[in-house]
């Protein structure tokens, strides 16, 4: 019956799509980079002006691109922090990112409050280098000036919907970005001020946590703003997760999240407690060696791409003849091993082919995101699909072993801007809400993303063995790494 948006904020650029109120169909989209002027220097955390993230919006919701459009949901970067002063200002840059300077700000952090599972039961993840609680203890050492005028605190996806609004006295977030803050917990619901001031050294105001379908208000115009969430949140809402559902990210480093009805704390560490954007939960697992673990065996092999390595990975039989990769190549944080190093056992005459260090490499990689899986799992996350992200997951060898390996449905989404495209669901739920045609604790029947479905099959007997070579040689190599 109508039309709403939903923009995505990320690092680099700004999508906004427009869609169809009843059917989430896509029916125009608009694009525009940030404009750049570079990280500070000195090796601190990015800094990057907020207004750069407006100049974009504006850019790429130019030509008309919102006419008719009845409310707008933001997705945004997670982790950047907007420090403002007492009138409303940036204090300073957004901090963006994180570094390796803030990591000590993180290990000063992890002590203060008395080691990681103090944090694991106090906002269900432990301070990292990225992380806002940690960016304000890095503003406190380094910056002592800027820090002491901090008088509020918003994430990206807060300070735009704030700017959209006319940046009124009220200022909103949703449990999804409050839960990545390291200063908010998802168990509890409620935030942590006391963590607020041992990271930055006194109390500043904090965003109010509005609910999902929650409008944050209207513009002049009368235009809805819902409430917004972290780009995570918003792409599993344009995915249409729900409970049983895993999401598998494949960069550089992996992760796992599952959509849970409760909050999972965990003194290890091991699964960071986030909230997703629909009232339930999102608790991750990451493993620090993902499509890294495939780049390097490329570059071991003399192949000038991925593709190369799938392809004469495929040339190879499950199990690799024994060929077992442990891809720690970066340490490891699933399971904790920070300092150690990759290990290839199994090395016999007949393994030493390039086609099976080509498929050892692949199965070990998933064999890593499937102990991921197990954490989850073995706390009571019920996973009977996961939908494979990102490049590598349209490689022929990854799709060919992950759902043995698995041992569940692999869905393989067409690749679309789900961000932006949960954030107008987030929309329309809010506008319908407001509207009285929509329940507040059920998000709109949108379409489902359009995807290659992939099953285990008579596979899933010999997935399972090449599961257990992996394990059998994690168990020798690092005896007790996964505590029971």
């Amino acid at each position: 019956m109508g039309i709403v948006a939903g923009l995505d904020s990320s690092p680099d650029f700004t999508r906004i799509v427009v869609c169809d109120t009843d059917t989430g169909a896509v029916l125009r989209q608009g694009y525009a980079p940030h404009p750049v002027d570079g990280p500070a220097g000195g090796g601190r955390p990015s800094d990057v002006d907020p207004q750069a993230w407006l100049l974009s919006l504006g850019e790429a919701a130019g030509g008309g691109l919102l006419e008719g459009v009845q409310a707008i949901g933001v997705s945004a970067q997670q982790n950047a922090v907007v420090p403002l002063d007492a009138q409303g200002n940036t204090v300073r840059p957004a901090l963006v990112g994180g570094d390796k300077r803030a990591q000590v700000a993180a290990a000063d952090l992890v002590d203060s409050l008395g080691g990681r599972e103090a944090w694991a039961q106090a906002v269900g993840s432990v301070p990292q280098a990225a992380h806002p609680v940690t960016k304000l203890r890095w503003l406190a050492k380094n910056e002592p000036d800027a820090a002491l005028r901090t008088a509020v605190l918003l994430q990206a996806h807060d300070w735009l919907v704030w700017q959209l609004l006319g940046r009124p006295v009220r200022r909103t977030t949703d449990r999804g970005g409050a839960s990545g803050t390291g200063y908010w917990s998802a168990a509890t619901g409620g935030y942590r001020p006391d963590l607020v001031e041992l990271a930055l050294g006194h109390q500043v105001a904090l965003p109010e946590v509005i609910g999902p379908s929650e409008a944050a208000g209207t513009t002049p115009e009368g235009l809805l703003i819902s409430a917004g969430t972290g780009e995570t949140m918003a792409a599993a809402l344009g995915l249409g997760l729900g409970t049983g559902d895993a999401v598998v990210s494949l960069g550089a480093s992996g992760s796992v999240m599952a959509v849970h009805p409760e909050a999972l704390t965990d003194g290890t560490g091991t699964i960071t407690a986030l909230a997703d954007a629909t009232g339930m939960h999102l608790p991750v697992v990451t493993t620090l060696n993902a499509v890294r673990t495939l780049r390097g065996a490329a570059e071991l092999l003399g192949l000038p791409d991925l593709e190369s390595l799938s392809d004469l990975a495929m040339k190879s039989t499950p199990g690799s003849h024994g060929l077992v990769l442990l891809p720690y190549l970066e340490g490891e944080r699933t399971p904790n091993l920070p300092h150690t190093a990759g290990t290839l056992a199994g090395l016999r005459r007949e393994s030493m082919k390039p086609e099976h260090l080509a498929r050892a490499a692949f199965e070990g990689m998933l064999c890593g995101l499937a102990d991921a899986l197990d954490v989850l799992r073995g706390r009571g996350v019920e996973v009977r699909r996961g939908f494979l992200l990102g490049a590598a997951a349209e490689l022929p060898a990854v799709q060919a072993a992950a759902p043995a390996l698995f041992g569940a449905q692999v869905v393989v989404p067409q690749p679309a801007d789900y961000a932006a495209i949960g954030a107008a669901r987030q929309a329309a739920w809010a506008l319908g809400v407001t509207q009285g045609t929509l329940d507040p604790r059920t998000p709109p029947a949108w379409q489902g993303a359009a995807a290659q479905v992939l099953e285990p099959g008579e596979e899933l007997a010999v997935g399972q063995a090449v599961r257990q070579q992996f394990v059998s040689v994690r168990e020798q190599t690092h005896p007790g790494a996964f505590r029971s």
